[in-house]
């Protein structure tokens, strides 16, 4: 029985990760090589993986996808070491409007603007997004902004994670003491008092037990007497 409880906390727990690691933002080093519009269609398995239509825009079953083409520095390490060797990466600019994720982007004309722009000359950007890239699926992770950088080498600082990484852990440990607190006050007494009352009325069956057992043994002491 521990270990369903101690799987069922870790896989919570693995979940929970995931859903960080897809949410929260990341930046990559990329050199913009090309833009282009192509039409999408969406599995019942990839559509929770694309956002909302465009503001204004209707929802369809299908509809055109903004993707920019880069060349990406490697990383390990979660983004936080650079690698010498690069590969080609493809986003999504797609707008994430009111709903979730809450980056309220509502700009993805304007940011393939930038990236076409970008595709025209050499220089490197730095690229935030949220997302994965899943190839089999077709699923492609969601450009946010782009900044120009002077070049392949700069080292980006995720102070948004940092933080929030950061708050999370304190929130943690103020919920644990709220809740030590509140079981303490609370629901430890109301503990306590449970099992003592059940000690009662179990001392009060056991009473009432033998009263039974005493009033058949007088009937027994008869039957022997006759």
């Amino acid at each position: 029985m521990q270990r369903i409880g101690l799987f069922l906390r870790l896989f919570v727990l693995l979940i929970f990760g995931l859903m960080l690691h897809y949410v929260l933002p990341q930046h990559d080093v990329v050199r913009i090589t090309s833009t282009e519009v192509i039409r999408q269609d969406f599995t019942a398995f990839n559509r929770i993986f694309y956002a909302q239509a465009d503001s204004g825009t209707a929802e369809q079953p299908t509809r055109d996808l903004r993707l920019i083409y880069t060349e990406k520095k490697r990383t390990f390490l979660l983004g936080f070491v650079q690698r010498d060797s690069e590969g080609v990466m493809v986003y999504r600019n797609e707008d994430t409007g009111w709903i979730w994720p809450p980056y309220f982007k509502f700009d993805s004309s304007d940011l393939q603007a930038e990236a076409a722009n970008a595709a025209r000359g050499d220089s490197w950007a730095v690229l935030t997004h949220y997302g994965w890239r899943v190839r089999w699926a077709s699923i492609y992770p969601n450009a946010i902004a782009i900044r120009e950088v002077d070049g392949p080498d700069v080292r980006v600082i995720p102070w948004f994670n940092i933080f929030f990484f950061g708050f999370l852990m304190i929130a943690i440990v103020f919920l644990r003491a709220m809740w030590a607190q509140f079981r303490e006050r609370s629901v430890d007494p109301m503990l306590d008092s449970a099992g003592d009352q059940l000690d009662v009325v179990q001392a009060g069956v056991a009473e009432r037990r033998g009263r039974v057992r005493r009033w058949l043994n007088t009937w027994r002491a008869k039957d022997k007497r006759k």
